[in-house]
């Protein structure tokens, strides 16, 4: 697994110089997380950009424009070792089953993706892709940053079938019964005990579906804000309207596919028996 850069172990070490345990810690667990959410972030930031800036006479499309960019980034966090080809092969997955879903989804009548753009797909832009693997990028760098272990983790086999089922029921259930009450019930039986250890100066820990609610949270904020630049639209929404609060059960469990889809790549991560770090270890 990782080990601290440099920069990291030097500021570290200035602020357990200067400032209380519990404050060092929170103060390094913000910077790797907005660290680690450097992609999405950068991608949050374009929206409102060019929500504020954008005119529809312009000769390229907004999503065209912001399809380019996302690109940009994605060969700059390869070029600049920010994520590693092997990562970069998980997120490119991401893209791939986000936009199927996507063009799924917009045939339902599910969303809508107001603005033009020529590069689509089924009418979905391309762009919306990077949405997805900006999740993706998250925990991929998350795991790597904080050092992570998920212990004790499941069988495999049974989170990969999880992930499986929950992904179909997105589809599913627009011709079937909605299964993600059970869905909600599984994810507690089998990650009720896991625990995501995480490395700061010292080791954490908490529930895997706890970690999955607070995620789901932050991703339901930064859904707002793609629906207030409109981006894209639910049915029936208003731009500017807040999304349902209910939609922060998709995200649930739509991140136990995304983190199922990280360990693909990241197995060294799982640990099948409980996990007793060294707190020793710097």
């Amino acid at each position: 697994m990782s080990q601290p850069t440099s920069l990291e172990r030097h500021l570290g070490d200035w602020l357990r110089a200067r400032l209380p345990h519990v404050v060092t810690e929170f103060v390094m667990f913000t910077v790797k997380m907005g660290w680690a959410s450097l992609f999405g972030g950068l991608l949050l930031i374009a929206m409102l950009a060019t929500h504020a800036v954008w005119q529809d006479d312009w000769t390229i499309a907004r999503y065209d424009a912001l399809l380019l960019y996302a690109l940009g980034l994605q060969i700059l966090f390869l070029i600049f070792r920010l994520e590693t080809f092997t990562e970069a092969k998980v997120i490119l997955l991401f893209h791939i089953t986000g936009t199927v879903m996507e063009i799924f989804k917009l045939h339902m009548g599910s969303w809508d993706y107001p603005g033009a753009g020529v590069i689509k797909i089924g009418g979905v832009p391309l762009f919306s892709g990077f949405m997805y693997a900006s999740v993706g990028s998250f925990m991929a760098r998350a795991i790597r940053l904080f050092d992570m272990r998920f212990a004790p983790y499941p069988p495999y086999w049974a989170s990969l079938l999880f992930a499986l089922a929950i992904y179909l029921n997105f589809f599913t259930h627009h011709f079937g019964p909605d299964i993600r009450i059970g869905l909600f019930i599984a994810s507690l039986i089998l990650f009720a005990r896991t625990r995501v250890w995480y490395r700061i100066g010292h080791w954490h820990w908490m529930p895997l579906p706890l970690a999955a609610v607070l995620s789901a949270f932050f991703l339901w904020i930064a859904e707002n804000i793609g629906t207030a630049t409109r981006i894209w639209l639910y049915n029936g929404q208003v731009s500017g309207e807040m999304v349902s609060f209910s939609k922060m059960g998709s995200w649930y469990l739509l991140l136990y596919v995304s983190f199922v889809t990280v360990t693909l790549v990241q197995r060294d991560a799982l640990c099948p028996r409980a996990f007793t770090p060294d707190r020793a270890r710097p």
